[in-house]
This record gives structure tokens, C-alpha cells and sequence, in this order.
């Protein structure tokens, strides 16, 4: 019904009404506005269940088209074209217009869409659900598959006389794209339309996701190359890389030394110094020694062959391997010095031999030696201390085996097995003889090669090669070492400060040899001697020190006190038969 006023309705028809029926013209309402707003023309509520019925009566076509819920849920099947037009009756179609005969009436030609009387008036106020004049239409969206034909109930039985074919489902037609040259008809936007049957409206199904693969396909790419990365890395940090280890290094170069530095010394020395092996007397030992001349002497401490004495057996072992026997040509218990001689070795390299007087503290120094019978080890120190005295052996309980040394002291380390080596200064000459240690704990000051003895504390004692020099001359040329004297018997058990010249000398003779150097020299029984040559001495030990020093003949001046007196006599060494 029209009768010039707008038709409203609870709510808009759904999405499929709502594509089907075309908009009515606006109604010409006059001034006042009335029926100026064209709506779709309400649909009233069917079953499910109802079909589409086609009825003429008096001349006039009316369709009435069931609602399809279940389209809501399901997908509505693509309609199939009929080979014979259907005729679309519209609002504006006449009720006595003659319905044309499906088979003999010709093709009609396709009507346009239908379009308003007059334009819109853009500042009409829209009715709900349409877009307003300040914002742009919604974009019309397009089915992605044709929707099929709705199935369709058999139409009843009709009177006869010519009557329009009913069109099965009619629905409006898809609208073609504007890209594929078709212009699509104009659309009611409905809010509460649904999804299914509505041109537009039906969303297209959504496509796999390529970019969703792509991305899982790079993080299994990144996992597997960061497990293959980190096994590479393992392997190349545990082997060293994945090719041959060729490690940088410099070239040759030259291999000589300057010859005052230590490996200097050590390379134009070690040919002379030599590691002897004595056993005898049910007991054996190592130690060092060097060549003194060509002929085939050799200087080493008196403890490391006295095991060989009677008929012991000494080899001598060169620092390139050679191996020889030896022999004792003479020893002295006293300055703890003996002389052994090689024969049949050639090529034997003798040591130069220095000055122990021009020994300054601090003065660097080199020792070679076997300790531990560990052959050709080389060790570098200072000398620490001068004019050291030390007193060596007293195992046989006599005082026959006691050694006596003016030493120079060394921090350059020094253990068992040392004894008899060199002791060599910056310029690769001897100055003094190897003998003694102190050991940490310990009170002996022997080393002795022993293997049971402690190890160096940085405090070894050489035999100055002054010393030495003389006492080998002689044990080469006569067998035996003279020592020097000065004629008087010590008081050993004397607590006090100085010797103190004895009372009574050994086995009730007198301590004052009588036209000896001491008695020469106005020396007597109880004297105190506290300096010799102006150098403090604190004991008897210390004093036989001094005097061992120096060579029989020498002059000596002693300060003494007698009787709470100072006095200072001059006297000249004697000699003695060493042993």
C-alpha cells in the first residue's frame, strides 16, 4: 500500500529480502516532507518450513518467498539458469499487464535496474543503518562462489489459460564486478543482515595463510642451522678447526749468546765439568767436579771420594756421555779438597780459573753441577757474603775430619750432588769450589751427595779458588796439603767472646808450642785472641778459619787481651802435615 507516507517497520528486512527488492522511488509528499524517505517494503515473518507459491487472480502476480533459517549455517547453492527469461514483477508493473506465454512469447529484453524518481537530497537526514552524506558508502563486497539455486517445492495445480512461468528462486541476479564490464545494482546496506544469501554481505572463505608457512618454514630453517652452527663450533673449538693446526713461530734465528750471559758461561763451561759416581766401603755417592789441565786432573770435595779411599771405584762421566775411570792422587780432610786423574780421554777442555780476593758481594755468579745425580744443571745466583766461615764433617767424632772454610756464600741454588762443581763468575772462570749447604731444620753444613738430604734454602758455601788453587797444586805434586799454624792449643769449650788460648794443650803438653809462631810472637796461656788482621773473630772455629786463609810463611797481626789489657802482637804461619 502506498498512499504517500512511509512505511516503518520493527526492523529492516534480512540481507537476502533485502537484495531482492529494489528500493521504491521516494513518494511525492509535497513540501511538508512526507514520504521523502524511500525504505524497503517490510517483510512479514514465514515458516521454515514454507515454500514459494505463485497465484493469479484477476489478472494479478503476487510472490510470496518463505525465509530459509537454515541458510544461516549452511552454504546456499549457485541458482542454474532456466533456458525461458523469468519475469520480475516489481511495485511499479501494472496488475493487468499481459503475462507473456513461456513458449511461444519472445525473449524480453533485460531491463535495467531500477533507479529513483529523483535524486537524493544530500542533507536528508538518513534512515538507520545508511551511510550519511559526510562519510563514503561501504564497499560493496562480492561473493567469492555463485550461490546455488534454492531447492524449490512443485507449484501447485493452476487454471487454464495462459500463465507466467514461475521462476524458480527468484532471486536477484549477481551483480557482475566493474572490472569484468558489468556495473553492479544499487544495494540496501542491512546491519543485522546475515552472513549467508546476501549479495555483498557473505564473506569470501579465507585462504591458507602462505605468510603463517613462511614464517614456521624460517624458524625450522633458523633452529636446524643454529644446532648444525653450534655442532660445527663444538668440534671446531674441542680440534682446533676443521683443517691441519699450523700455529705460528718465529724462525731459527740466531742461536748464539753473548758471552757473559748465563747461557754463555753455561755452553763454553759444561765441556770441562764433569759428575763422578764413587762406591766402596759398602757406601756410594755422586758428585761434580771440573778439569783443571789437560793431563787429566780433575778437582772435586774431599766427602764426595772419601767412600773410595782404599779400594773404591770412581767414573767419571763428561757432559757429552764419554765415561772414564779415575784415581785418587790426593786428598785433605782438612780443607775438604781432593785431586782424581783420568787417563787415555782426549779433547779435554780445562777452567779457567779467577781471583776469589776480587769477589765483590752482589757479584753474579753461575754454578754447575749433577744434584740429585741430575748431570749439567745449571742454576745463577749472587754472591751474597764473603770470607763465610763454616765448619764441614766431624763424623768421626775426633775432630780429624773436620773441614774448615773461609767461604763465600751464594744464593744460587746449590743441593746434594752439587759438591766439588763449579763456581764461575760473569766471565766463565772459576772463583771458588761448591762444598757446603744449610739446610732448612738442619745444622750440618756438609752436602755429602747424600740423597736423604734436604734441599737449598738459597744458602750455599764455595771453597775460594785461592784456596783451592793452592791446596791442588800441592795434592798434584806431592800427595799431600800443608796447613799453616801458629803453634798454640784452643780452648774449644770457651763461652766467651773470642779464642781463648788453652790452659793445657792435648795430653798434658803444653797449649803454647814451645819456638813455635805463637810463642815467638809473646802469645801465653788464658790470652784471648779477638781480631785477626783487624777482622772481628768469635770463636775458636772462627779463628782456624782465618789462619787456614793464608799460606804457611804468611804474617798475621792478632789483637788480644790480657788481664782486662788490649794488645796486638805480629806473628809469622807455620806449617803442618795435612791428612
Amino acid at each position: 500500500m502506498n498512499d504517500g507516507k512511509p512505511n516503518w517497520w520493527s526492523r529492516p528486512s534480512t540481507a537476502p529480502e533485502a537484495a531482492k527488492i529494489p528500493s521504491p522511488p521516494p513518494a511525492d509528499g509535497g513540501d511538508d516532507g512526507d514520504g521523502d524517505f524511500p525504505l524497503p517494503a517490510p517483510q512479514p515473518p514465514v515458516e521454515a518450513e514454507a515454500v514459494t507459491e505463485a497465484v493469479v487472480e484477476g489478472g494479478t502476480a503476487e510472490i510470496s518467498e518463505a525465509s530459509r533459517p537454515e541458510a544461516e549455517s549452511a552454504p546456499v547453492p549457485e541458482p542454474v539458469p532456466e533456458p525461458v527469461p523469468a519475469v520480475l514483477l516489481t511495485k511499479e508493473q501494472p496488475a493487468d499487464a499481459p503475462v507473456a506465454d513461456a513458449t511461444h512469447a519472445p525473449v524480453a529484453p533485460a531491463q535495467p535496474a531500477p533507479q529513483p524518481l529523483h535524486a537524493p537530497d544530500e542533507y536528508r537526514t538518513p534512515p538507520y543503518g545508511e551511510p550519511g552524506p559526510w562519510a563514503p558508502a561501504p564497499p560493496v563486497q562480492y561473493p567469492a562462489a555463485p550461490v546455488p539455486p534454492q531447492a524449490q517445492a512443485p507449484a501447485p495445480p493452476q487454471a487454464p489459460g495462459p500463465v507466467a512461468p514461475v521462476p524458480p528462486q527468484q532471486a536477484a541476479v549477481p551483480p557482475v564486478p566493474p572490472q569484468q564490464g558489468g556495473t553492479a545494482p544499487w544495494m540496501q546496506y542491512d546491519p543485522w543482515g546475515g552472513a549467508v544469501g546476501g549479495v555483498g554481505v557473505l564473506p569470501a572463505p579465507a585462504k591458507k595463510s602462505r605468510k603463517g608457512l613462511a614464517l614456521a618454514g624460517a624458524l625450522v630453517f633458523a633452529l636446524v642451522t643454529g644446532v648444525i652452527g653450534g655442532g660445527i663450533g663444538a668440534y671446531v673449538e674441542r680440534n682446533g678447526g676443521l683443517t691441519t693446526v699450523e700455529l705460528p713461530q718465529a724462525d731459527g734465528g740466531d742461536t748464539d749468546r753473548a758471552p757473559e750471559s748465563v747461557a754463555g758461561i753455561a755452553a763454553s763451561a759444561l765441556p770441562g765439568v764433569v759428575t763422578l759416581h764413587v762406591s766402596g766401603g759398602g757406601s756410594s755417592g755422586t758428585g761434580t767436579g771440573f778439569v783443571l789441565d789437560t793431563k787429566g786432573h780433575i778437582l772435586t770435595n774431599n766427602h764426595v771420594v772419601d767412600a773410595a779411599e782404599s779400594s773404591g771405584d770412581i767414573t767419571v762421566t763428561f757432559s757429552s756421555g764419554e765415561t772414564a775411570r779415575a784415581k785418587i792422587v790426593g786428598k785433605d780432610t782438612g780443607y775438604d779438597l781432593a785431586v782424581v786423574q783420568v787417563t787415555g780421554v782426549s779433547g779435554l777442555k780445562p777452567l779457567p780459573l779467577g781471583n776469589s780476593d776480587n769477589v765483590r758481594v752482589g757479584d753474579p755468579v753461575v754454578a754447575i753441577g749433577a744434584p740429585f745425580d741430575l748431570s749439567n744443571t745449571v742454576t745463577s745466583g749472587i754472591i751474597s757474603a764473603k770470607e763465610r766461615p763454616i765448619t764441614a764433617g766431624g763424623e768421626k767424632g775426633d775432630g780429624t775430619d773436620i773441614s774448615y772454610v773461609d767461604a763465600l756464600q751464594t744464593d744460587a741454588p746449590i743441593n746434594p750432588g752439587n759438591s766439588g762443581g763449579p763456581l764461575l763468575d760473569s766471565k766463565g772462570r772459576v772463583i771458588g769450589i761448591n762444598s757446603a749447604i744449610r739446610a732448612a731444620g738442619g745444622s750440618g753444613d756438609g752436602d755429602g751427595g747424600g740423597a736423604g738430604q734436604p734441599g737449598s734454602i738459597g744458602l750455599g758455601f764455595a771453597i775460594p779458588i785461592n784456596q783451592g788453587k793452592r791446596v791442588a797444586e800441592e795434592l798434584i805434586n806431592t800427595g799431600k796439603a800443608t796447613h799453616p799454624v801458629i803453634g798454640v792449643s784452643l780452648d774449644m769449650q770457651f763461652n766467651g767472646d773470642g779464642a781463648r788460648v788453652g790452659e793445657k794443650g792435648k795430653d798434658g803438653a803444653a797449649s803454647v808450642t814451645p819456638g813455635g809462631p805463637a810463642a815467638s810472637a809473646g802469645l801465653r796461656p788464658g790470652d784471648v785472641i779477638t781480631k785477626v788482621d783487624g777482622q772481628r773473630v768469635h770463636n775458636g772455629e772462627e779463628l782456624i778459619v782465618k789462619i787456614r786463609a793464608h799460606r804457611p810463611g804468611d804474617k798475621l797481626r792478632l789483637t788480644l787481651t790480657r788481664g782486662g789489657k788490649e794488645l796486638t802482637k805480629t806473628l809469622t804461619l807455620g806449617s803442618s802435615q795435612g791428612t
